[in-house]
């Protein structure tokens, strides 16, 4: 009877950790920014639906220019201000200091045990698809208007390619470190593991 009761227990344990692991990982996969999941997407894409079928939706050249540069605009201002940040906590901007220099700043929130609000999957992996598939897109645009000598919409594309790549290019920097960072990692390791092989030949001889 006491072996039944202390197995049962550990059984009741079992159930309660599984549960509890579930609960997380549902939290970690639901979307919790739906608002901002549905406009980081909406303009990008609403920006290359446009370019795709300007000639079908307006005969003027003009017309189409300004709405795809407008969705463009749009886009590259809530991602680097709202989605980056809800999404996935990084931000990235730009400020001059007191002596005219421009500084770039790349900003990237650590999650940590305490933290009521970790970060969706389900989020992460809308930004970074949305993020690096449409400056793709526009580079293909880019080609293609290039060698197909559609030389009025080259400066749309560029446009494109210019300000989504900027986006990328930013939140890329904020996701692996500045390069001074990354130069300094690199020293780091280069450096031990040539002291590991040199203390490694010492020992062999």
């Amino acid at each position: 009877m006491l072996s039944q009761d202390s197995n049962d227990d550990t059984e009741d344990v079992s159930l309660f950790d599984a549960e509890e692991e579930t609960t997380n990982r549902t939290r970690k996969s639901k979307i919790r920014h739906p608002v901002a999941s549905f406009f980081h997407l909406f303009f990008r894409v609403s920006a290359v639906v446009v370019y795709l079928l300007c000639e079908l939706l307006s005969s003027s050249f003009i017309a189409c220019m300004v709405t795809i540069i407008l969705l463009l605009s749009c886009d590259f201002w809530a991602v680097k201000n709202v989605t980056g940040r809800l999404m996935v906590g990084l931000r990235w901007w730009n400020h001059i200091d007191e002596d005219g220099k421009s500084h770039w700043v790349f900003e990237s929130r650590k999650s940590t045990p305490q933290d009521s609000k970790p970060i969706s999957e389900a989020e992460s992996r809308i930004f970074w698809l949305g993020l690096i598939a449409c400056p793709v897109l526009w580079v293909i645009f880019a080609f293609s208007a290039l060698f197909s000598f559609r030389v009025k919409w080259l400066a749309v594309v560029i446009m494109g390619v210019v300000l989504q790549g900027a986006n990328l290019y930013g939140y890329i920097r904020c996701k692996v470190g500045s390069k001074k960072n990354l130069t300094s990692m690199a020293t780091s390791y280069l450096g031990k593991q040539f002291l590991r092989q040199n203390t490694g030949d010492g020992q062999t001889s």
